[in-house]
């Protein structure tokens, strides 16, 4: 392929797709190399950039999605009057907090930092897509290690787990800095 023809047949693929398609699967549809496809996709993205156009090319991990400009989504949504995605649970949420934060991560730690059990939110959160085997931990019974995928990114908005916010830091106070008990 013409490596000027290749952003725009990246867009038409992003298009038809209507999905998030990963940076190796472009480049073999285009039958070039990633690092080809990767220089296609910037030239894209500063096509996108430099012009004011409804849609925008969106980044998640070495996922490409093609999405609506947040500027016109009111508008969209009021056309298409969408349904609200089903939201996570508090125990889902939880549970993804801690794989995301500590990734990868075993059931047991996660249950250990939650207190709880979470058999049913990581298995509720592989079926989504949010979190994914990623190999077995060196430790007695060699339990399964978790971690987020691409579309736990593209669900939260983000390109990279780097771009999560800090955890608070939690101060415990110091018997010695406790405030006197007044009768």
């Amino acid at each position: 392929m013409d490596l000027n023809e290749a952003p725009h047949a990246i867009e038409a693929i992003l298009f038809v797709s209507g999905e998030s398609v990963g940076v190796p699967e472009l480049a073999q549809a285009l039958g070039l190399s990633e690092m080809e496809t990767m220089h296609a996709v910037e030239a894209l993205q500063k096509e996108y950039e430099s012009q004011t156009r409804g849609i925008a090319l969106k980044r998640y991990g070495d996922h490409l999605k093609l999405e609506t400009r947040v500027e016109y989504a009111p508008y969209v949504e009021r056309l298409l009057q969408p349904v609200q995605r089903q939201s996570l649970s508090q125990a889902a949420m939880e549970t993804l907090a801690v794989i995301a934060y500590h990734q990868p991560t075993t059931k047991g730690d996660v249950e250990q930092v939650r207190g709880v059990k979470c058999d049913y939110s990581v298995q509720s959160l592989l079926h989504k897509g949010l979190i994914q085997e990623v190999g077995r931990k060196e430790a007695l019974g060699r339990p399964i290690l978790y971690a987020t995928t691409d579309k736990f990114l593209e669900h939260f908005g983000i390109s990279d787990v780097r771009e999560l916010p800090p955890l608070p830091v939690l101060h415990s106070a110091a018997p010695d800095d406790e405030p006197p008990l007044t009768p």
